[in-house]
């Protein structure tokens, strides 16, 4: 309506270092006045998905969680909107739709004791970090469900992550809205008829090693990876709530839903 104030006021930019980005970044910066991410209100990202990781992970670092919208200036760019030119920014920003993303919190023991902690937007992975096959205990809200796997590893997914390395595991999709967990093996050889399974977003997992010394397994939560690990723990973080802007008729519920017919 007429005398609105607009949604968003303090625009900040982060972007990739690749060509394209930079080039977007100058055409954008004409146009617009940007200020630092500590005075924005809304933070736009020119990238790929990468760069749209980052720019929540370090806003989980910090005391301020902003909305982001993101423009495709990298490859598949799932978590981004497309860019279209430098014009008409404010206008997809007020027209733009929030969606909320909750992170999985990492408590991971290693094998001397060392104590760490990460956060996750699309998956928590336990992988053997050698020729070993990894040996792990799978516990979900405290009850030993598989006392043994072995395999590759083990992937806790959220839904924004389903189509990403859970997808490639052979994990499902999971609808934004369905406050669930995929809980995916990687290339599983005992139990041999387990594919995994679908766990509420309130559930705890626990991961065990077994035999760490001779197999040892690393954690990774995105792009953060902790070798030689004992024990890991996962939950999603309600604390940490964050929130990705889209184009109405890009939202990333319809692109998870389209996923699922791709041949």
């Amino acid at each position: 309506m007429a005398g609105e104030s607009p949604k968003f006021e303090k625009l900040a930019l982060l972007y990739s270092q690749s060509e394209r980005a930079r080039k977007a970044a100058r055409e954008l910066s004409e146009r617009h006045e940007f200020v630092p991410i500590n005075e924005a209100d809304v933070v736009i990202a020119l990238g790929g998905d990468g760069t749209m990781l980052d720019a929540l992970h370090d806003m989980l670092d910090s005391e301020r969680i902003l909305p982001v919208f993101g423009l495709n200036l990298g490859t598949v760019g799932f978590l981004m909107n497309r860019y279209h030119g430098a014009s008409g920014l404010l206008e997809r920003l007020e027209e733009a739709k929030p969606l909320t993303v909750k992170p999985l919190r990492m408590n991971v023991v290693t094998q001397t004791g060392e104590k760490h902690s990460a956060c996750a937007i699309n998956e928590v992975s336990l992988l053997r970090e050698t020729h070993q096959t990894a040996k792990i205990e799978i516990s979900v809200n405290g009850r030993v469900r598989i006392p043994e796997l072995a395999g590759d590893g083990i992937l806790l997914s959220t839904p924004v992550g389903s189509t990403a390395y859970n997808l490639s595991a052979n994990g499902p999709i999971l609808p934004l809205e369905s406050n669930m967990l995929a809980l995916t093996p990687i290339s599983p050889f005992r139990p041999r008829r387990w594919r995994g399974a679908i766990l509420p977003d309130h559930s705890k997992v626990t991961f065990r090693v077994n035999e760490p010394a001779k197999r040892p397994v690393a954690a990774v939560a995105d792009a953060k990876e902790v070798r030689d690990v004992a024990e890991v723990h996962i939950e999603v973080d309600h604390s940490k709530e964050m929130t990705l802007l889209f184009d109405p008729h890009q939202a990333l519920d319809e692109r998870i839903v389209a996923e699922q017919f791709v041949t």
